[in-house]
């Protein structure tokens, strides 16, 4: 069984609310085209994950040897996610967890506090090298390199039945790193990620864009915020 392998029928939250409990997120309607904007964001989005695919060629190849030397299991583990609108689609990451990492259902991590965790998928993560496998899903517009980090079918489903709009950050297409991931990222429970997320969208802004990559840099190098 790969890492986060998910029982479909199971589903282990670390966030608990009450029957009472309730989130209403605001409803976006249709987002308004920006065209300018797009076309910059999706240029920027290809250059960048092709330049980085062929700069980080070689470190995957060690990244690669040292997952195999430290845990039993496949060197990466691909998830379906939801994308723009919905879609579904594969998210392939270096695994960082014990292979058998869901073997009671699907778990929502619990950040560096997740015993799941390998050596070196602990200092992948800290490092955010485990992400780097994702560009190729940038280059081929799938991801972006920013916008609202992309979750489970079966997460949402349960965001829903509290945080009831959780699915309005569907509305624009997943990001490797996003407002809210160098906002809290983890720590976030869902009601709080979503607002940035909506944030994010409602704003939709150059100028936002290289904050939030200004923000993920230091949060790469400083290995504090998100995580």
């Amino acid at each position: 069984m790969s890492e986060e392998t998910a029982n479909e029928k199971s589903v282990i939250m670390p966030f608990s609310y009450r029957d009472d409990e309730h989130y209403y997120v605001e409803d976006l309607g249709v987002i308004k085209k920006k065209p300018f904007y797009s076309f910059v964001k999706r240029s920027f989005d290809i250059v960048v994950s092709l330049l980085g695919l062929i700069v980080m060629a070689l470190p995957m190849l060690v990244i690669a040897i040292a997952i195999k030397l430290n845990s039993k299991g496949p060197v990466f583990y691909s998830q379906e996610r939801l994308g723009l609108n919905g879609k579904k689609f594969m998210l392939t990451k270096f695994r960082t967890m014990r292979a058998d990492a869901e073997k009671n259902g699907a778990q929502w991590s619990d950040g560096d506090k997740d015993d799941r965790i390998t050596k070196v998928g602990a200092f992948l993560r800290k490092t955010r090298l485990d992400e780097i496998p994702q560009l190729w899903a940038c280059f081929v517009g799938t991801l972006s390199i920013i916008g609202p980090r992309p979750e489970r079918e079966m997460f949402y489903n349960e965001f829903e039945k509290h945080v009831h709009g959780f699915s309005e950050r569907l509305k624009v297409k997943p990001g490797l790193t996003g407002l809210a991931q160098v906002n809290g990222g983890y720590d976030l429970r869902p009601e709080e990620k979503v607002k940035f997320d909506v944030e994010y969208i409602k704003t939709r802004s150059l100028w936002l864009e290289i904050k939030i990559l200004f923000k993920t840099v230091v949060v790469v190098f400083t290995h504090d915020g998100a995580k």
